[in-house]
């Protein structure tokens, strides 16, 4: 099945792009598609999934559909077709 990723500020120079269409497997989780992003991108290493792999990143946005996942289901959350997820670094500022 097909998502569509975006991402912002440092995530988005870190892939080059805003946004990016990926295929999934029907059974992926949002953990999955992250734990992939941290594998293929240099610049997203160890910055998306906490060393268990159990969490999201303390102060990282990760959206399913407008949603923060951290009120779903965490990185477990489910995806379907069409899903997009958007991924915020922390944002500092006043």
């Amino acid at each position: 099945m097909e998502i569509d990723l975006r991402f912002f500020a440092t995530f988005r120079d870190a892939v080059g792009d805003k946004e990016r269409t990926r295929t999934v497997d029907a059974d992926a989780t949002v953990g999955d598609v992250l734990a992939a992003l941290e594998d293929e991108y240099e610049g997203l290493d160890g910055r998306l999934l906490t060393d268990d792999g159990e969490a999201v990143r303390e102060q990282l946005s990760v959206l399913k559909n407008g949603r923060n996942v951290a009120h779903m289901e965490g990185p477990a959350t489910a995806l379907d077709e069409g899903d997009v997820v958007s991924v915020f670094p922390p944002v500092a500022g006043g």
